[in-house]
C-alpha cells in the first residue's frame, strides 16, 4: 500500500491467475479495506474523454478501481493536487477522508467501480470546489 500526496491510499487487490481462464480478483470490508461495504456501483458507457465527479464527501469512505479501461482520477485535498491513472483491475484507490475527485474517461467503454461505506446520503455531497475549500480551512484550522 503506498499512500498519495492528497491522503489517499493506493492498494494492491488480491489477484489469482486460473491457468488458460482469465483471473479472479477480491477485496474484503475490514481486511483489505478500512471500512464496511454497505453500497456498490459502477459508472460504465461513457464516452471518452468525458468527465465526471467535481465533488468530494464530507464521511464517505470508499474504494474505486477500474476492471476494464482506463479512467484519470484527479484528487486535490485542499492543498495538493495530483492525478491517477486507473487502468489496472488489481490497483484500487481508497479515499477515505474529504477529497475533492474528478474523473476523466481515457477509453471508451471504460468502467470504474466503487465500493462505498455507506449508503446514498446527499446531504455527505460537497458539489462547489469553494465550499469544498472552506469546508477544509476549518478542518485544516
Amino acid at each position: 500500500m503506498r499512500t498519495t500526496n492528497t491522503g489517499c491510499k493506493i492498494i494492491n487487490i488480491a489477484t489469482i491467475a486460473a491457468d488458460g481462464a482469465g483471473q479472479i480478483s477480491f477485496f474484503e470490508a475490514n481486511i483489505d479495506i478500512p471500512f464496511e461495504i454497505k453500497r456498490i456501483y459502477y459508472i460504465s458507457r461513457v464516452p471518452k474523454d468525458a468527465k465526471r465527479g467535481g465533488h468530494a464527501h464530507k464521511e464517505l469512505k470508499q474504494l474505486l478501481f477500474c476492471p476494464y479501461g482506463s479512467v484519470k482520477m484527479l484528487l486535490d485535498d485542499g492543498k495538493n493536487r495530483e492525478e491517477i491513472i486507473m487502468d489496472d483491475p488489481a490497483v484500487g484507490l481508497v479515499i477515505d477522508k474529504p477529497v475533492w475527485r474528478e474523473m476523466r474517461w481515457l477509453e471508451k467503454n471504460s468502467v470504474l467501480c466503487v465500493a462505498a461505506s455507506d449508503y446514498y446520503t446527499p446531504e455527505d455531497y460537497i458539489r462547489d470546489y469553494d465550499e469544498f475549500i472552506e469546508y477544509k480551512n476549518m478542518e485544516f484550522e
